[in-house]
């Protein structure tokens, strides 16, 4: 692949579509439609400006009507280090103490996926079990059946890249406990669709459903869908011989013979965490980020105002995960946005070969296996600290309890 940067994706919406469809189209997978939620800082600051916490316990859970949906709809922000954990905790603090609770421990499940994934990494994928079949549903749809919950939550996730937890926990409850597919099929197609999609609490949520992470995976029926969104049951195809009507037969998650042992322990919380101050080992020529960190925050970028940044869309990986047009455009209208403010290069191609022809660089220290894969192939100058909302602990995260227990015993 060509050293040359890519020219800068524009701003508006038809041209950041024909940049992607241009650049990157024979990566990505679907229809070259962009989501209805924009991607970059400022459409970011505006999401958080304009959300009030007042009503979340009790709306969050909700569906439909869309006027019902109490969602934040700020994961994919989030997700991209747009909105920092930090700062979003923070935005809340004067909302109702019901609401500014349940947010929070919304906002602190998110930090304990990230955390999980930061000490066990790739493990996550199999270190927790669950016995299901390993069939995968075949077609474009793979939903059998033509219930309006599952049908138009499917259509939903492919159109706009969002769905609600309600929605997703139809989906992947549907998926392994009732239907008996692997969790790694669902959970990779989630992915290539979600524009909050991460191996983090992605990963999370399915283990969470089939019971990997509790020992009681999550069954739904058609109650719960008339009390989320009753609309979908009215007009649903095949009301009257429901397929969900009834709780789906008991399904306990196979035994785990052998826990990792670092589930109960880490020995080496450094290495997870990253620095706690910045460590500065040289003078970097350019600050390098990626799609955990795209936000004006970022603590390299902060650091380095006067530095190109740059960015490498990583040829190998996207080829694999084969992400949705839409994905690929929200992280093209992020670094559009970033263009306005820094001098930004991206690249297409192998991210250590390119960073390497870039010269030493300023990084934001990422828990994930990927970044410290790649920052052990390159100079770093520079490291700064992640962002933690709560600094991972050594003891257990065998749960979001025990988790939860074990950052309290420490403070």
């Amino acid at each position: 692949m060509s050293r040359t940067p890519l020219p800068a994706p524009p701003a508006d919406t038809d041209g950041v579509v024909d940049w992607v469809s241009h650049h990157l189209g024979d990566l990505a997978s679907g229809d070259p439609t962009p989501s209805p939620t924009r991607g970059g800082q400022a459409a970011a600051d505006a999401a958080l400006d304009g959300f009030d916490v007042t009503g979340y316990a009790r709306r969050r859970n909700g569906v439909l009507p869309l006027s019902a949906r109490g969602a934040s709809r700020l994961s994919p922000y989030i997700r991209h280090g747009l909105l920092t954990l930090p700062r979003v905790y923070e935005h809340v603090k004067s909302g109702p103490a019901s609401d500014v609770e349940k947010f929070r421990d919304e906002l602190l499940w998110q930090e304990y996926a990230r955390q999980l994934y930061a000490r066990m990494g790739s493990a996550t994928r199999t270190s927790l079990r669950f016995a299901v079949r390993d069939e995968y549903p075949p077609g474009e749809n793979p939903w059998d059946v033509e219930a309006s919950c599952l049908q138009e939550s499917w259509r939903e996730l492919v159109d706009t890249g969002y769905l609600t937890n309600q929605a997703r926990m139809w989906l992947s409850s549907h998926w392994t406990v009732r239907q008996g597919w692997g969790w790694r099929d669902g959970e990779d197609l989630f992915f290539r669709h979600l524009l909050d999609g991460s191996r983090a609490a992605n990963r999370s949520g399915w283990q969470w459903t089939v019971g990997a992470l509790t020992g009681k995976p999550y069954g739904f029926s058609r109650w719960q869908v008339e009390k989320r969104a009753p609309e979908l049951c009215r007009r649903c195809p095949v009301s009257d011989a429901c397929p969900i009507q009834d709780w789906p037969e008991d399904q306990r998650p196979e035994p785990r013979s052998m826990v990792d042992p670092r589930m109960r322990r880490d020995d080496d919380v450094e290495t997870t965490a990253g620095p706690i101050d910045p460590r500065v080992e040289g003078r970097p020529e350019a600050v390098w980020i990626t799609a955990e960190s795209l936000g004006r925050d970022d603590p390299a970028m902060t650091a380095h105002a006067d530095l190109p940044v740059v960015f490498v869309f990583d040829d190998a990986l996207l080829r694999r995960l084969r992400l949705s047009f839409a994905r690929l455009t929200f992280l093209a209208e992020a670094l559009a946005d970033l263009s306005l403010e820094r001098q930004v290069q991206t690249y297409r191609g192998n991210v250590s070969e390119t960073l390497a022809d870039v010269g030493p660089v300023a990084a934001t220290f990422t828990p994930v296996p990927g970044w410290r894969r790649i920052s052990a192939r390159v100079t770093i100058a520079a490291t700064y600290p992640w962002p933690w909302l709560r600094r991972p602990h050594g003891g257990s995260i065998t749960s979001f309890t025990a988790w939860s227990k074990s950052r309290a015993s420490r403070r």
